[in-house]
């Protein structure tokens, strides 16, 4: 069976990224196509497969500008001969133009933000050009419907929780399975706190880092800060000194900075949020803005929810984590993560994509193929085809 693995774009080792590592060791064989593609700043197992990059590639430094190319680029890419497609959607990725005789299974991190969930931030607050904003109404609504359309193009939808369950319903009109993303949580490791707190995140827009900021710089509280992005500039620019930027490092300094932080803070509204499980691996607890994926991920006893995103909310809950002393347990979190290993992944996934073999012909008859699905004796052009069960 020839699998081929759509994901949006290839430019970094984030969230999405690790999903996509995960699915391609369920199928060494499996070809991957993408937009936009680095090799530089992908992981060696991911640079090691056959990867397919769209004509849009050699732009790739201005990605985040040509959403409204997306769409003809994704159509271009040939799929004829495979059997299984998985699309891993947050980005643009379930647009490709499948075979008929082929399944189309869509991993979904998230609808596409900016033109769902996310719409109203991005064209009232983040663009503040009146032109721009002016254009983006009309293309928007183009992308939001061939969003929609390309949604029937995909057999069965998985979402990576349950609040994107719902988005999916929403935006597609789609029920799908949930399949929470994987987490390594036996890398990760406890030790004593020491005096800060920690914030991993891209410096974008949606994951309000901007009011995170100005609370620690008031309060004097240390705060550190993994990531970057288009936001770096001017989340500096409102830090105190005991805000540090300490920008992309290697996954051991990170299972470090964990171990020996206070608590992970998390300001944004996080579709599911993989650092919140590191966090719990960690056995640290989590400060969290009570909306998403947070109020799947940190239960009473592993962490606080806050109500809405500003400074007097999260100050107010850090607060409180200060005088909950020792009854966060490192123990109880770190078995709370367990939830989200590698392994509950591969499991949850093969059981909401059942490929076995099937004996049908072209013409809805059975039959026995043969392991490599060539008709051989058993007669020409019979072909062996992948079956996914609905639950």
């Amino acid at each position: 069976m020839r699998v081929a693995i759509v994901h949006y774009w290839l430019l970094g080792m984030r969230g999405g990224e690790k999903v996509l590592q995960a699915i391609c060791d369920l199928f060494p064989q499996a070809e991957i196509f993408t937009l936009f593609y680095d090799p530089d700043r992908v992981s060696p197992s991911l640079r090691a497969r056959k990867i397919h990059v769209s004509g849009l590639n050699p732009l790739r430094r201005f990605y985040r500008s040509l959403l409204p190319l997306m769409p003809l680029a994704l159509e271009s890419f040939d799929l004829r001969g495979y059997d299984l497609v998985i699309s891993s959607e947050s980005g643009p990725a379930k647009g490709v133009i499948v075979p008929s005789s082929a399944r189309h299974i869509c991993y979904c991190h998230t609808p596409m933000r900016y033109l769902w969930d996310l719409y109203p931030l991005y064209r009232n607050e983040v663009t503040r050009s009146s032109v721009r904003r002016a254009l983006m109404a009309p293309i928007a609504n183009y992308l939001r419907l061939w969003d929609y359309a390309s949604a029937a193009r995909v057999d069965r939808f998985v979402a990576n929780s349950e609040n994107v369950r719902r988005r999916i319903r929403r935006a597609y009109g789609r029920e799908a399975d949930v399949v929470y993303p994987p987490v390594p949580v036996d890398d990760f490791r406890w030790r004593d706190a020491e005096d800060y707190y920690l914030i991993v995140s891209e410096m974008t827009p949606y994951k309000r880092l901007d009011y995170a900021v100005r609370a620690f710089s008031r309060s004097g509280r240390r705060l550190q800060i993994v990531g970057d992005g288009p936001q770096y500039k001017g989340l500096r620019a409102l830090a105190a000194g005991n805000v540090e930027f300490l920008g992309r490092v290697s996954d051991e300094e990170l299972r470090d900075l964990y171990s020996r932080s206070q608590a992970l803070i998390m300001p944004g509204e996080e579709d599911f949020g993989i650092t919140m499980v590191e966090s719990l691996a960690s056995g640290k607890p989590v400060i969290a803005l009570g909306r998403g994926g947070a109020v799947e991920i940190v239960k009473e006893d592993c962490g606080i929810l806050y109500q809405d995103a500003g400074e007097e909310f999260l100050e107010r809950a850090i607060r409180q984590l200060e005088s909950a002393g020792r009854q966060f347990d490192p123990i109880r979190l770190r078995s709370e993560a367990g939830r989200y290993s590698l392994e509950a992944f591969t499991r949850g996934l093969r059981a909401a994509v059942q490929i076995e073999p099937a004996h049908s012909d072209r013409r809805g008859g059975h039959f026995r193929a043969d392991d490599s699905g060539e008709g051989g004796e058993r007669g020409e052009g019979y072909r062996q085809w992948p079956v996914f069960r609905r639950r």
